[in-house]
């Protein structure tokens, strides 16, 4: 379905449908040339135009970026959280970084792991298409971004604001590096 297409049927259904960002994607173009590290990790992922890594990236740099249509960014982009996130590491008592027992206080354990996951990659891929994500750490590893995460405090009557931190891949995908880079009650 069109933009026009989508706006129709939310209106239809009495639903708000808010404007995506323009986005871009990363092209390295090598020119025969061997290039950077970093620009090759670069290449093909996509970006809102306004939150995108810095072009150039050195001196240089023939990277450029190309508009990308956000119909298409709505139905390909794409997110992944390995189940292991949790049952294997926030839930995993070997770990003593506070990261369990924050999780613990809000009345999750090990038995939430597949539901977090899931509800991680939905918040996820809905705040990447919004472009509702920060940069983060750029090297040869890849572009890592950070997207807020809400969950119900179980325990309490109020929502917990997750910082979870992903990797961007090409052609829309992100896969999540970390379910909380910290934590803040809302």
């Amino acid at each position: 379905m069109g933009e026009f297409e989508n706006a129709f049927m939310a209106a239809f259904w009495g639903e708000e449908v808010s404007p995506l960002p323009d986005w871009v994607e990363w092209q390295h173009i090598s020119e025969g040339l061997t290039h950077c590290e970093v620009c090759l990790k670069l290449d093909k992922c996509w970006f809102t135009d306004e939150t995108k890594p810095l072009l150039p990236q050195h001196p240089h740099c023939h990277c450029v970026v190309e508009v990308i249509s956000p119909d298409k960014v709505r139905n390909e982009a794409r997110s992944e959280c390995d189940i292991r996130k949790f049952n294997a590491y926030i839930f995993n008592p070997e770990y003593d970084d506070g990261k369990m027992e924050l999780f613990e206080s809000w009345g999750y354990d090990i038995l939430d792991s597949e539901m977090l996951q899931k509800e991680y990659e939905h918040q996820a891929l809905e705040k990447y298409i919004k472009g509702e994500y920060t940069l983060g750490k750029l090297d040869k590893e890849g572009q890592r971004i950070s997207i807020s995460i809400e969950l119900s405090n179980k325990n309490k009557d109020i929502i917990v604001t997750a910082i979870s931190g992903w990797m961007v891949y090409p052609e829309g995908k992100i896969r999540l590096n970390t379910p909380l880079a910290g934590g803040k009650k809302k």
